[in-house]
């Protein structure tokens, strides 16, 4: 069945559009200064994007490897979600930099995403994980050069968010705003995703130091709720956010997030029409999709298939989706568990070693393929 979708504006509105500055006023407690946000690698302009070619391998035998994050030295860390970090080099070269403590790889869980906030010292290196008691985020600074890295100290941003067996969410990701956001799943308990109390099925938005943006719209870190199990995060050139959303058993999705947005979870699962609710502006089956990482370059979003093993290209403004989603390279890597924009390349780490796929010689892999500006 072909992806559906939704030309029209989402329910609720525009709602506001986040600063593509990381000068932004920042909340007095969680202070945020330019030089400590992140220096986007995505292409600055609202084009569309393509690939040209095929991915090839930059890395091999990752052992499920979940997220990547890009440096300009042409170095990547990757996370394993049993623990270990990895730095990979320019020629794929991959060694061990770490390993973080007190990671429960039961179910879903383990190490998940990652997120890097550069400073004038050292960089910070935030980490989502599953411990043995809840959901976290942590950081740790990133100490020596490219190829002599390691990790220091942890330290915790955020804890006490549910976790399970499954539905943990996990994707961290660093904002135009310059705060940090943090996908969680409904950890099994559908009705947390509807408190506002509850961190669980929720986008969040807290400072570097795990403060809660004052300006969140319930008091605490909830920015977004409504969610069932989010994997992916990522925002248009023109400063809109995205996530992806995994379905239960019928419908995976795109969402536009806005602050205070109720995407539905568990009312409905999919477009419904019900003006209390933010429908969907693109929708899958979940054979076709079960969607986690996301990627954006211009106005264009790549996302990141598992059981649909395949990437899909988007085309997107602020109201909608712009054309039919595209597929890329279906069935050719297995599935995909994370796309990431460094500069004019898209990364993609396949997901084949987690118990669900059906991994080749050398699994799980790190691929590459160039991105250009599509012709007008």
């Amino acid at each position: 069945m072909a992806a559906t979708l939704t030309l029209t504006a989402c329910v609720g509105g525009a709602g506001p559009v986040p600063s593509t500055s990381a000068s932004a006023t920042p909340d007095a407690r969680s202070p945020l200064v330019a030089e400590s946000s992140p220096t986007p690698t995505v292409p600055v302009e609202t084009a569309l994007w393509r690939t040209a070619g095929a991915p090839a391998a930059l890395a091999g035998s990752l052992r499920v490897p979940w997220s990547i994050v890009p440096f300009a030295d042409g170095t990547r860390i990757v996370s394993l979600r049993g623990g270990a970090v990895l730095e990979v080099d320019a020629s794929g070269s991959t060694r061990t930099i770490g390993t973080v403590p007190d990671v429960n790889v039961g179910g879903e869980g383990g190490l998940l995403g990652l997120a890097v906030l550069e400073t004038d010292a050292e960089p910070w290196l935030y980490a989502y994980l599953t411990s043995w008691s809840d959901n976290r985020v942590i950081r740790m600074p990133l100490v020596g050069e490219p190829g002599e890295r390691s990790l220091g100290p942890a330290e915790v941003v955020l804890e006490g968010i549910p976790r399970a067996g499954n539905h943990n969410g996990g994707r961290i990701a660093f904002g135009p705003d310059g705060y940090l956001y943090i996908a969680t799943g409904d950890a099994g308990n559908t009705g947390a995703s509807q408190d506002p109390a509850s961190l669980a099925g929720k986008i969040l938005r807290v400072g570097v130091d795990g403060i809660p943006a004052q300006s969140n719209p319930f008091g605490n870190a909830v920015y977004s709720l409504g969610h069932r199990n989010v994997q992916g995060l990522a925002w248009t050139a023109d400063g809109t956010m995205w996530a992806t959303e995994f379905g239960q058993n019928a419908t995976d999705e795109i969402n536009r997030i806005v602050a205070g947005g109720n995407y539905g979870w568990p009312v409905h699962e999919g477009p419904a029409g019900d003006p209390a609710y933010i429908d969907p502006v693109v929708t899958w089956t979940t054979d076709e999709a079960s969607p986690s990482g996301l990627a954006a370059a211009g106005s264009t979003l790549f996302v990141a298939a598992l059981r649909g093993e395949r990437v899909w290209q988007v085309d997107v403004d602020a109201s909608g989706a712009l054309s039919d989603p595209q597929p890329l390279w279906v069935g050719e890597f297995g599935r995909i568990r994370d796309a990431v924009i460094d500069g004019d390349e898209l990364l993609l780490l396949t997901n084949n070693t987690d118990g669900r796929g059906s991994p080749s010689g050398d699994d799980d892999r790190l691929l590459s393929v160039q991105i250009v500006e599509a012709a007008p």
